[in-house]
């Protein structure tokens, strides 16, 4: 049985629904970070970067999220998570992940992981004062040219839709109005209303 490993608040949220969408057996487990249970040695046995998603499985464990989406939607094809037979489109929706991943990701964990970057305390307040302007940046994008339907590829769901759900969330944190984005914000009122997010929602809160 594959295992998840989460921390409400985080990106793990986009793997935990995609499980529930694909209708497969799993057990969740929760990181809990007020906790530092990441930096402890159990964690880090299961991922020694210390962070989460991570997802064991009979082979092994899986870590970041475009990685933990694909193995879910190629290991549940029935489930109709992503266009296996067609390289293109898959291709652009490999692409829309790493966009979440790589830039916007990064633009809102500037605000809040500054060390990561700089060890002075004054760069941290520049990235802090720099990620509201940056993350409506990434959603004005993903507005106007990524969002193709009422779901990220047109009018079929797939991987991509709760890995935008999870962080479209992030907006009102990181001082954004997401009324700017109308298209986005249908999108995440949509998705709440999905079973399997109401779900795991459920799941979060407990």
């Amino acid at each position: 049985m594959l295992k998840l490993f989460y921390t409400p608040g985080t990106c793990s949220l986009a793997s935990h629904i995609a499980l529930e969408e694909a209708g497969v057996d799993y057990t969740a487990v929760r990181v809990d970070f007020s906790k530092a249970e990441q930096t402890k040695p159990d964690y880090l046995a299961v991922n020694p970067k210390g962070r989460v998603p991570a997802l064991v499985t009979d082979r092994g464990t899986i870590t970041e999220t475009p990685a933990i989406l694909t193995y879910i939607a190629q290991s549940v094809p029935q489930a109709k998570l992503a266009p296996l037979d067609d390289a293109f489109e898959f291709a652009r929706i490999q692409s829309f992940l790493s966009y979440l991943c790589s830039t916007v990701h990064v633009a809102h964990a500037h605000g809040r992981r500054g060390s990561r970057w700089a060890d002075d305390p004054a760069a941290h307040e520049a990235m802090r004062a720099k990620v509201a302007s940056n993350m409506a940046d990434c959603f004005e994008l993903i507005e106007t040219r990524m969002l193709a339907g009422p779901f990220v590829t047109g009018d079929t769901y797939s991987i991509a839709d709760p890995y935008l759900f999870t962080i479209a969330g992030w907006l009102e944190p990181d001082g954004v109005d997401p009324t700017r984005f109308p298209r986005i914000l249908d999108h995440r009122n949509r998705m709440a209303q999905r079973p399997a997010v109401a779900r795991v929602l459920a799941v979060l809160k407990a």
